[in-house]
């Protein structure tokens, strides 16, 4: 992505809804605002795919990716540097310092701004990147939800630890069966605050869903996404891997905690940054920190698949989004999806 933000994007106060819920299909028809979406796992080439698209149809790209809203993690979120974004405006990025807790419902309201503010300047609006999350919070909904009960959920995690995180499962299959059928039986967190949820307002989870509307329902959003063989997923994240470490890595790091930012900020947490964390710990040594960072980011990248396959109304594309012959499928696409939109 981008190494800057749009000053024209802020983030809206106020508390995060906890939940995303399933609301109208983003590329469903009606007359109104159209933006693109390039989505996919890691490495996958997605920015230089949004960057052609964005030259051709005077577009503005919009990050959306979790770890490159935080200002001072370049390297290790693969932002796109200034001098290579091709005067393409970018927006979202570096909009949040590392000890903000910056969330999907943030997130959901800035992209949605930004849409609107782009389509007002008469450009496309190009969301690009790899946090499904973010993505289904913009498309499809967020609700407010009940904050966190910590009475009820401590109980619950204490029954959890004596009985087994199966029985809070059998629990919710009793109580809210669609949840208990789409959260994995070992999944304690989403249990627990799926029943937390029950407990707190006598509805279940899913009925919360239902009564979700996306941020952005009048939007037509073409959503294309991106996918390659294991194989060169494994080979592009290990040259990635290598060109962040010769990029300066470390030094950035450095960097960040001789400016007074803890190791608890929340990116420091993230793929590539706590990994090199460890290394300056001395837990292993830069070859072997190398290493696992490929193996965690080839980790990633099936999770992202996994995900994106499960979300609905993705044109997919096989093949790496810099070649010309990927770039030439999608402009067909959006080539008969704009002829649609004026007949």
């Amino acid at each position: 992505m981008a190494d800057r933000a749009d000053a024209d994007v802020g983030r809206d106060p106020g508390g995060a809804p906890s939940g995303v819920a399933a609301g109208r299909p983003a590329d469903a028809s009606r007359d109104s605002v159209r933006a693109i979406a390039v989505l996919g796992p890691t490495a996958v080439g997605k920015s230089a795919l949004a960057l052609a698209l964005a030259e051709r149809h005077r577009g503005e790209i919009i990050n959306c990716d979790s770890t490159a809203v935080y200002r001072g993690f370049d390297i290790g979120t693969d932002k796109v540097p200034v001098a290579s974004q091709r005067g393409i405006p970018h927006h979202l990025i570096d909009i949040a310092d590392p000890m903000d807790e910056y969330t999907a419902a943030d997130y959901a309201r800035d992209a949605a701004r930004a849409i609107r503010h782009i389509h007002a300047r008469g450009h496309l609006p190009i969301l690009v990147g790899g946090t499904g999350f973010y993505y289904r919070a913009l498309t499809r909904g967020l609700f407010p939800g009940p904050g966190k009960n910590a009475e009820l959920r401590q109980r619950l995690e204490q029954m959890a630890d004596r009985r087994g995180v199966e029985f809070l499962h059998r629990m919710l299959g009793r109580v809210d069966r669609p949840s208990a059928w789409r959260i994995q039986l070992r999944d304690r967190k989403r249990i627990v605050r799926a029943l937390e949820v029950f407990w707190s307002t006598g509805k279940p989870l899913t009925a919360h869903f239902a009564e979700t509307v996306s941020l952005i329902d009048d939007v037509t959003v073409t959503a294309i996404a991106l996918r390659i063989p294991a194989a060169l997923t494994a080979e592009r994240v290990a040259r990635r891997v290598d060109q962040q470490f010769d990029s300066g890595l470390m030094h950035e790091i450095r960097g960040l905690l001789a400016s007074g930012v803890p190791e608890s900020a929340r990116p420091f947490g993230g793929l590539v940054y706590r990994q090199a964390l460890e290394l300056l710990h001395g837990v292993r040594d830069e070859a072997a920190t190398r290493a696992l960072i490929t193996q965690e980011n080839r980790r990633y990248a099936r999770r992202q698949l996994i995900w994106f396959r499960k979300e609905p109304n993705l044109q997919w594309f096989d093949g790496p989004g810099e070649h010309p012959s990927t770039i030439a499928a999608v402009e067909q696409l959006l080539d008969s999806r704009l002829k649609e939109s004026v007949s």
